[in-house]
């Protein structure tokens, strides 16, 4: 038996995203987290086929649309990556949103805002429409307002061998482990890239190690994600360089959205955000998202802020992936 998965692909300021848009069995559930799970128990091998070797990659990042689960909602959307199904994703939103509104899989009307369901909370994604190209719109870029995003907890001391770093802990649709890379002893450079993947995995397991992690509202919103290395910018225009490691020691070549926003809660508690000044946040690449406080909120007992991640996305190619039932390597591989 042959199984067919038509994807379209994107990258959002570099990082891929690649949208199954047949193939996959619609996730049941009355809530996100209850679709994620769903997703988790009956179509987990669907994921590793999609996302890792020999059609993706270590890096592959992925998502597909869902039935909303809010009255309001055009559409949910999970994501998934090479270890399993994530809560919120910031550049998968943008992705997702410019792929869905320039192939026309979700109309809003006359709006160019899609309000979207996710494990972590809805968020809505407005569109900026550039020129039309052959009769199709295009998005020249979204910004979409995020999650209530804060601070679990600053200034953690983590030892990792013979150095103690201070590691903030934030939430920003995921929770993040936040480092400066200097206190790290890794410099945020391409060629120490091996180094910062053992190093953020090594902080993660330490972190989750002595604190456990759980969203105040929501403990099915638990775990740490990733760790989050910071730096000088190099870019002129903006504030900060950061790279992200997270699921099995994936590599995000965006800025990071939901990481933006972690680190936009963290400056924010420290005093450092200026609400005039938009926040630059720079990738390892180069690449920029833009970030603005647009509101405030109470989480618990927890000051939040509700943050706006805006970048862009082009899509990148559109396929048919086969899998084969007699095929020993059906479910993918990694090394």
């Amino acid at each position: 038996m042959i199984h067919r998965l038509r994807t379209i692909d994107a990258h959002a300021a570099g990082e891929p995203l690649r949208l199954v848009i047949e193939g996959m069995p619609s996730p049941a559930g009355r809530t996100m987290l209850d679709k994620r799970d769903w997703a988790k128990k009956h179509i987990d091998h669907l994921r590793r086929a999609v996302m890792l070797e020999p059609r993706g990659h270590l890096d592959m990042y992925g998502a597909i649309l869902t039935e909303p689960v809010s009255p309001d909602a055009h559409a949910g959307v999970l994501f998934m990556h090479n270890a399993g199904w994530s809560t919120m994703c910031g550049h998968g939103v943008i992705a997702v949103a410019t792929i869905a509104l320039e192939r026309e899989l979700v109309w809003p009307g006359d709006s160019a805002t899609l309000a979207l369901d996710t494990p972590a909370g809805m968020v809505s994604a407005r569109a900026t429409l550039g020129a039309r190209r052959n009769g199709a719109c295009r998005v020249s870029s979204v910004a979409f307002r995020n999650v209530p995003s804060f601070v679990v907890e600053a200034g953690v001391p983590v030892r990792l061998d013979a150095r103690v770093m201070p590691v903030d802990i934030a939430f920003g649709g995921a929770f993040y482990a936040i480092v400066d890379s200097e206190a790290a002893g890794v410099p945020l450079e391409k060629e120490r890239l091996p180094e910062l993947r053992k190093l953020g995995m090594r902080i993660k397991a330490e972190v989750e190690r002595v604190r456990h992690v759980t969203h105040p509202l929501d403990d099915g919103l638990s775990g740490l994600y990733g760790t989050i290395f910071t730096g000088p910018a190099q870019h002129a225009d903006a504030h900060l360089r950061n790279v992200t490691i997270f699921a099995d020691a994936e590599v995000d070549r965006s800025p990071c959205g939901t990481g933006t926003a972690a680190v936009m809660a963290v400056l924010d508690e420290m005093g450092l955000f200026t609400e005039d000044v938009p926040f630059v946040h720079e990738s390892l690449i180069g690449s920029t998202f833009t970030g603005r406080i647009v509101g405030r909120r109470r989480i618990d007992d927890r000051p939040a802020i509700i943050p706006e991640i805006e970048g862009s996305a082009w899509i990148t190619g559109e396929h048919t992936f086969l899998i084969d039932g007699d095929d020993p390597l059906k479910a993918g591989f990694r090394i």
